[in-house]
């Protein structure tokens, strides 16, 4: 993990190479919506401690209106290099659950070294459908619990499955806090930044005024 002072070191000297995202900000806020600059993502990725047997070598790239990640992962004991352009379809926050929509689309993958395994002849076969990467992960042996549907080009993952976000008691005080009078409209890309536009509910507020005083 990086500490805050690494983050708040980094996104200074960000800011002052690049002066423009700070009209930028200001620019989105009045119309309810903030950016995260894809060079900044691939930063924190490139930083960031991976588990050992996680995926390694993450690379973020614009492939508006999708982004594109490539990442190494070990396939069933086989090194493979997996790539796809992805688009948040869909974002649902409540002190419940974090889903996350998202399709996929160019997938492609490749061998990083001979292998003769199962998931090899496949791949050198060409016979997976990597059109609908969903149909493929719905029938994954070991699925992750994060992921709660999968179906043809589409992914549902939600975050509230990972034991280490489920008992987050401060992240459910804060949902429940933000959650009734703020949500997400819509994920945007373009070739240098991803964009979420808010949706401000003003009927929320007394969900909210009452979440402030039940965890006061």
């Amino acid at each position: 993990m990086l500490d805050a002072r690494t983050l708040l070191s980094a996104s200074v000297e960000y800011v002052r190479r690049n002066p423009d995202e700070l009209v930028r900000a200001v620019a989105n806020a009045a119309e309810l919506r903030f950016g995260v600059p894809i060079a900044a993502l691939r930063w924190l990725s490139s930083r960031a401690k991976l588990p050992e047997k996680g995926p390694q070598d993450i690379q973020i790239d614009s492939a508006a209106p999708a982004v594109r990640v490539s990442l190494s992962i070990n396939a069933m004991g086989t090194a493979v290099r997996a790539s796809a352009a992805i688009r948040v379809d869909e974002i649902d926050l409540s002190p419940q659950a974090m889903r996350l929509g998202l399709k996929l689309s160019d997938v492609r993958l490749a061998l990083l070294e001979e292998s003769d395994a199962p998931i090899a002849t496949l791949i050198k076969s060409e016979a997976l459908d990597l059109s609908k990467p969903g149909n493929l992960v719905k029938f994954l042996p070991r699925r992750p619990a994060a992921i709660v549907e999968a179906e043809d080009d589409r992914i549902v993952i939600d975050l509230m499955k990972l034991p280490s976000l489920a008992g987050n008691t401060i992240l459910r005080r804060a949902l429940a806090v933000v959650t009734p009078m703020l949500g997400v409209r819509r994920v945007e890309t373009d070739d240098d930044h991803i964009y979420v536009a808010l949706r401000v509910r003003p009927r929320g507020l007394r969900q909210t005024i009452a979440a402030l005083r039940r965890h006061g």
